[in-house]
């Protein structure tokens, strides 16, 4: 969208805050650079920049607004709902893959040398990989200096940095503050210990019914629960464990973390927004989806619905499989007993475990599962073909790919497969046209009844037919379309 210099301008001009992340404008005058909604009067047209990151702002000599805030604004949309490299790229930066693994392990991972890589994303993002994350740090820094009073070398190390020199260097080019000043300017610092107060953004609007209310319905009991109008639950890390709490504002989704290791902070908060599709474009979907009429009234009612994704694809799998033609309670039920049996226990006022890892599950008896033999069958598929990475469901993950090997396991068929694909994989277009909930929408609503019928009629709603499946959800009475009391 860059590109468009005249629509990026209107939207600048007009302070549009669906804009937010999809594009950053550098004003010449100032050496500023702004998210679309700045509340700043907008500057003359031809003394904006537009560029497609943060990163390519930054590279181009452009510092962060201090009013705005650009580096706390939504990410864009694209990099969720796309499938390409570039798309996976950023989903793998965003998961810490370059601080853990360097750029080399980040082209291995997508199968490309370092140099296809860096003109993949120099061509459409206007920076390398190198620049993407070191931008990602510099967010990082700015949470814990603002949130945290951890030394400054601390907060160095946990975000990322080689060196404390490299950080301050950084934290100067970024913010055009030391980092001393910027501490100087936050607000106070939450009093538990270990935990951090954030605020994470989203595009209006947002609906939070379907979204907290699936969670906490299908919570796995130890590691998910709801309390006190928050979903809470606990997070494997590369470096450690992680409890989060998660609360739906008008404004923002207040997020409170205590981490093991404060380096996860960015892996959290990256998953966090995955989990409750922050990213998404709500006007985009909802506009496709008003085109069809029989579908319009249900999208007008609660519009901004997003789809529940998940902080860990391997568990996500293998809670749907074991929730295959149970109920919700069924499948609850069977989770807890993995998690009472190999998970690995966290210390908390009401979670007591991790879900268990694919290799401590595919060691476990499946005995233990009260469920039908070729379940179990298909549970021991799973399970080894994730622990062994023969199955890839990761950030980086080729979706079709992931799909045909999905498919290709025993006792796994086209539900279980779409479900995964749209809640872990994170593809939009994901559609479950068997599922017996929205088969009884769809007649309820006059759209067609059958599956194949069903299908014809939603190729009118791609590339967003995940989201169609949610608003045809929304349609039953069942816990999961509305918020716990």
């Amino acid at each position: 969208m860059h590109e468009d210099a005249e629509r990026c301008a209107r939207a600048v001009r007009s302070k549009d805050a669906r804009f937010d992340g999809w594009f950053f404008t550098g004003v010449l005058t100032t050496g500023i650079y702004c998210r679309p909604s700045c509340p700043v009067a907008p500057p003359k047209v031809e003394n904006m920049r537009f560029y497609p990151s943060a990163a390519a702002a930054q590279q181009a000599g452009f510092r962060a607004c201090k009013r705005c805030r650009p580096d706390a604004s939504p990410g864009s949309p694209l990099w969720n709902h796309r499938a390409d490299a570039v798309a996976k790229a950023m989903r793998m930066i965003a998961d810490g893959v370059v601080d853990r693994e360097g750029v080399p392990g980040l082209a291995a991972g997508l199968g490309y040398s370092v140099r296809q890589l860096e003109r993949l994303l120099l061509a459409e993002l206007g920076a390398g990989p190198l620049a993407l994350a070191r931008a990602q740090r510099a967010q990082t820094a700015r949470l814990l200096i603002e949130t945290t009073s951890l030394p400054m070398a601390e907060v160095a190390q946990a975000a990322g940095f080689a060196s404390v020199r490299a950080f301050n260097e950084t934290v100067r080019e970024v913010f055009a503050l030391s980092p001393t000043d910027l501490r100087a300017r936050r607000g106070p610092v939450p009093e538990a210990p270990g935990a951090l107060s954030l605020r994470l953004p989203f595009r209006a609007p947002l609906c939070p019914d379907n979204l907290f209310g699936h969670l906490a319905a299908t919570g796995v009991p130890g590691v998910e629960e709801w309390r006190d109008g928050a979903y809470r639950r606990t997070l494997r890390l590369p470096h450690g464990h992680g409890v989060v709490s998660l609360s739906p504002r008008p404004d923002h989704v207040a997020c409170r973390l205590s981490l093991g290791d404060l380096r996860d902070l960015s892996i959290a908060i990256a998953r966090c927004r995955r989990l409750l599709d922050l990213d998404a474009d709500p006007v985009a979907v909802d506009d496709q989806l008003r085109a069809d009429p029989l579908l319009a009234p249900v999208v007008d009612r609660a519009p901004g619905r997003r789809v529940p994704g998940t902080v860990d694809a391997a568990e996500f799998a293998v809670r749907a499989l074991l929730g295959q033609q149970v109920s919700t309670a069924a499948a609850r039920t069977h989770a807890a007993r993995l998690v009472t049996a190999v998970g690995d226990p966290v210390e908390d006022v009401g979670l007591t475990h991790l879900f268990p890892t694919p290799r401590a599950l595919a060691e476990l008896d499946p005995a233990v599962l009260a469920v039908p033999a070729s379940r179990r069958t298909a549970f021991r598929a799973l399970v080894t073909a994730l622990a062994d990475g023969s199955l890839d469901l990761g950030v980086g993950a080729d979706w079709d790919k992931a799909r045909a090997d999905l498919l290709a396991l025993p006792g796994i068929g086209p539900w279980t497969v779409e479900v995964v694909a749209m809640r872990a994989l994170g593809d939009p277009d994901a559609f479950i046209p068997t599922d017996l909930g929205v088969r009884v929408a769809a007649r309820t609503l006059g759209l067609p009844g059958t599956p194949a019928a069903l299908v014809r009629r939603a190729q009118a709603w791609r590339p967003w037919r995940a989201y169609a499946v949610q608003y045809l959800w929304a349609t039953g009475d069942h816990a999961v379309n509305r918020l716990p009391a």
